[in-house]
């Protein structure tokens, strides 16, 4: 399997694959049920227009069910556990240190999906984020500009990028 800077692959760990597919399997099994059981007993307790418990489950039902479909696409999309190659080109899978041009001060990050466990906390940026996306492609020693969320343009040097072990 070739590791692939495509926008709709997702990276992953095998660890945080598991974590993901296990989360799923929960929210499809137990919780589900859990949640139906909770609407059928609020229902049954007759008006429903001023039933806060049935309101309330059916609140939690839509989160559960949108999580679901989150965690489906994830996973469908994933690309699990393939280190990329240590050429120093950035891609989903890579430690990346960056500097933004004027400053001295580097940051460091993974570019992969945010489900990510580090260690030493370090951050996780998506390859969707307007960084990830403006850096994907790029090599040591690159100057690249992208647009931050608020509009402004922002250039970042690469300084490093190495694959993530985690």
């Amino acid at each position: 399997m070739t590791q692939s800077s495509e926008p709709h692959v997702v990276w992953l760990t095998q660890d945080a694959f598991d974590k993901l597919q296990a989360e799923l399997e929960h929210l499809r099994g137990p919780v589900r049920q859990e949640i139906i059981e909770r609407i059928a007993a609020a229902r049954d307790e007759g008006d429903l227009k001023e039933n806060g418990g049935y309101h309330a489950a059916r609140e939690e039902q839509g989160k559960t069910e949108a999580r679901i479909r989150q965690l489906e696409d994830m996973l469908r999309r994933a690309e699990v556990g393939e280190t990329p190659a240590d050429d120093g080109v950035v891609e989903p899978g890579m430690r990346v240190t960056t500097r933004f041009v004027g400053d001295s001060d580097t940051e460091v990050f993974l570019l992969g999906a945010r489900e990510i466990e580090t260690p030493d906390d370090l951050e996780v940026y998506s390859p969707q984020s307007p960084l990830g996306a403006a850096i994907i492609g790029s090599k040591v020693g690159d100057t690249i500009a992208y647009h931050a969320p608020n509009g402004k343009e922002l250039k970042v040097e690469i300084v490093d990028a190495v694959p993530f072990v985690g």
